[in-house]
């Protein structure tokens, strides 16, 4: 794999050129992806890994793309991606039945989130997975409230996100305050042949089909793999879990220790026995990719490190 000579990706510069690079790669068939998945696994052949690569460059982008409000390089944020992609081309068995972008897709998250993980200061500073709930989602639920004005968040806004990501209301102002200085996505790109393109202009708005069918496929997964998960838990765990994490107006531990007859730290202690069982039925539902830190319940944020 090491061998393979991909697209060169400088931080200095060259992004707009490295984007055409990597569009003049073709799209693979699904029969010419499983044919070059099963050579590679039969063989270890780098031409087969080398196609399996190239292939899907674009998408390690396009995902790379949503996370490039996190104030790091583009370029950075784009190789760890690749690093994840070739770690799931290694490990991709087409005869399991789903396409590579879908497995592919799990990987690259995990490396791009380990990487943001590693280099931002607040993550170092702050640890905690309710931190680490605020800095990956706080952005998507402010755009989601309204919430888009520079400064602090209104005192209402600031109830909404802590009720929904479990956190107090202190660290949801302190983490927006840590973020404010985040490079802005309008802030103007400073490759010499990019003229002068704002960040959120580098891709075309056309999403290509294999990755539509990617985010698709892995959702119907995890969907039901959720709910097999679920369904192995006890009636109270069931309902805290979904009055606390699969609903639009999650529960707090008050009322539902008031609607169960127990304490708010046997609600507490229920709900994080309750999430351990389900990452670990969820982790056994999806393989290997799940463990590695990338499974989440819906519409909330992952237990684990790499969100």
């Amino acid at each position: 794999m090491a061998a393979m000579a991909l697209p060169a990706l400088e931080a200095g510069g060259g992004f707009t050129r490295y984007m055409n690079a990597i569009k003049s790669f073709p799209m693979l068939s699904p029969d010419q992806e499983a044919a070059y998945g099963r050579r590679l696994r039969e063989t270890d052949d780098e031409e087969a890994a080398y196609q399996l690569v190239t292939s899907h460059l674009r998408l390690v982008a396009k995902i790379a793309m949503r996370y490039r409000g996190y104030g790091l390089p583009i370029s950075d944020v784009i190789s760890e991606g690749n690093i994840g992609l070739m770690q799931a081309v290694k490990r991709f068995d087409p005869d399991r039945g789903f396409r590579l972008a879908t497995y592919a897709t799990w990987w690259i998250k995990a490396t791009i989130h380990e990487y943001i993980l590693r280099s931002w200061s607040v993550v170092r500073i702050a640890a905690s997975n309710s931190q680490k709930r605020l800095f990956f989602n706080l952005r998507r639920l402010k755009s989601k409230i309204g919430a888009l004005e520079d400064g602090d968040m209104q005192a209402e806004q600031v109830t909404r996100i802590a009720r929904r990501l479990n956190a107090a209301e202190s660290e949801v102002i302190d983490m927006n305050r840590r973020l404010q200085g985040d490079m802005s996505l309008n802030a103007r790109s400073v490759d010499d042949d990019d003229e002068g393109l704002e960040w959120q202009d580098r891709l075309a708005d056309d999403m290509d089909v294999e990755e539509v069918y990617a985010e698709r496929s892995d959702g119907a997964r995890r969907r039901q793999a959720l709910e097999q998960a679920l369904s192995g838990l006890s009636a109270r765990e069931q309902r805290i879990i979904r009055a606390r994490w699969l609903t639009d107006n999650p529960l707090i531990l008050d009322e539902l220790s008031a609607e169960l007859g127990i304490s708010r730290e046997r609600v507490r202690q229920v709900e994080e026995r309750a999430i351990q069982k389900v990452r670990v039925a969820i982790a056994s539902a999806l393989g290997g990719a799940a463990r590695h830190g990338t499974v989440s319940l819906p519409k909330q944020p992952s237990f684990g490190a790499s969100g």
